[in-house]
């Protein structure tokens, strides 16, 4: 079951969307030429990122008006009030970058949430980031020294980028272990055991008529014993693989 919070997150990333696609608002942004000239002594990159910085601002006081109208005008329309400013942060190219965002309350004192800075706070981004560089070979005790691109970036420590591996791990054994199985053209099937931690780690590899190699399946179990065996290959079956084909 959803958390109420996770359920409120949904909501206001919707009503951005209905807001961007319904009434489309346009958004402009003014760099002075002096200012994007200072950015670029230190490359192209810095002036992407402290523009687009700026935009998320922009786009996030974009919803503030249309949700509380702007500052000191009567708004007939308006569903919540400005309660002041807030630090708070957004995920950029896999770091969480300071940023201050307006808070928004409702007539009956509830916190408004905007959508805008919920989708510049997803962590998925993140996570994907993350696990490219560390499969990629990157190790997390150097993971901060090498990404850090903003000078006030955080959640690049070893603790942090670990956390996330893991997160973007579980993500991806889930994907990869309830994926559907029927189209595979498979001409042997291994099933092995490999210990880890006093533990055995039961393997179904599938090799297909190109050579290549695929995990099916795995499970846990105390040992290579054919309940676990018989529970592994039952559930590639209901995945889609056809064992009534014939094959090593």
């Amino acid at each position: 079951m959803k958390k109420r919070s996770q359920i409120e997150q949904q909501r206001a990333v919707q009503q951005f969307r209905r807001l961007a696609t319904e009434q489309n608002p346009t958004i402009q942004m003014v760099l002075p030429l002096a200012e994007i000239v200072s950015l670029l002594q230190q490359g192209v990159g810095n002036l992407l990122r402290e523009a687009g910085l700026a935009l998320m601002h922009l786009v996030m006081e974009e919803e503030v008006e249309s949700l509380a109208g702007k500052r000191h005008q009567q708004h007939h329309g308006r569903q919540a009030h400005r309660w002041g400013k807030e630090d708070g942060y957004c995920v950029v190219d896999g770091q969480k970058v300071p940023i201050r965002r307006t808070r928004l309350r409702t007539p009956d004192q509830r916190e408004r949430r905007l959508g805008s800075y919920e989708l510049f706070q997803r962590s998925g981004p993140m996570q994907a980031s993350v696990w490219d560089k560390i499969v990629r070979g990157l190790s997390t005790r150097n993971y901060g020294a090498v990404v850090k691109d903003f000078h006030d970036a955080y959640g690049i420590e070893k603790s942090a980028v670990s956390e996330n591996f893991i997160e973007a791990s579980r993500e991806k054994v889930k994907e990869r272990m309830e994926r559907p199985l029927g189209e595979l053209r498979l001409c042997a099937v291994l099933i092995d055991g490999s210990p880890f931690k006093d533990r055995q780690m039961i393997v179904a590899l599938g090799i297909g008529c190109d050579g290549r190699k695929t995990v099916l399946g795995l499970r846990e179990g105390a040992t290579e014993n054919a309940a676990v065996v018989n529970g592994l290959l039952s559930e590639l079956v209901e995945r889609g693989l056809d064992f009534s084909t014939p094959r090593l």
